[in-house]
């Protein structure tokens, strides 16, 4: 697919990205919802990320929205702000055309950008023919650890895998007291 263009997601894109996620929550095992959200809780979610200075990009080609990508925390408590887990869904008749890479990428970069250390991917259904496992090590995710039969999804027990991206220097430097993580928890605790 030729001129895909990556950029911010905006509010005016969710009811596409609802309609890409509740597909994936329906058919797939990628996420361990079993009913899909609907807009207006895609909407809550969405504002919550886009307050908190998390990325949140869109694949468009010809106006339409054929994927989506996001960062967000990975755990709450502040010693984790460094660490952010992404999400990355790809509409169905877009599969296969590399626009997960694409959003991936684009999603590494904001990262990095923001100042965040690690990214962790969490992938329900974590078997090693996975997209999902095959795109993250494609962009160098190591294997960080696995769970076994943790959900139940499609009448089966599914594995979730734990892959992690080193960015920024991960641990080999401290922390960048103007990055976005450092910014924000300064701001907390004033």
């Amino acid at each position: 697919m030729s001129s895909i263009t990556i950029r911010g997601a905006t509010a005016a894109d969710l009811d596409r990205i609802t309609d890409i996620y509740a597909d994936a929550v329906t058919h797939g095992t990628a996420s361990y919802e079993l009913e899909p959200p609907d807009r207006a809780e895609m909407g809550e979610r969405f504002d919550s990320l886009i307050a908190g200075g998390f990325p949140y990009l869109v694949a468009e080609k010809a106006g339409i929205v054929l994927g989506y990508a996001y960062a967000g925390p990975f755990r709450a408590r502040p010693a984790y702000r460094f660490i952010i887990e992404d999400s990355v869904y790809v509409a169905p008749e877009a599969k296969g055309h590399g626009i997960g890479l694409k959003l991936m990428q684009g999603l590494i970069a904001a990262a990095e950008a923001a100042g965040f250390r690690q990214i962790i991917a969490v992938i329900g259904d974590g078997r090693p023919d996975s997209a999902s496992v095959r795109l993250h090590e494609k962009l160098d995710f190591r294997h960080s650890g696995r769970l076994e039969a943790s959900g139940y999804k499609h009448g089966r027990w599914l594995d979730t895998v734990f892959m992690q991206l080193p960015i920024n220097g991960g641990s080999q430097v401290p922390p960048d007291p103007n990055s976005l993580p450092e910014r924000r928890f300064r701001k907390q605790n004033q």
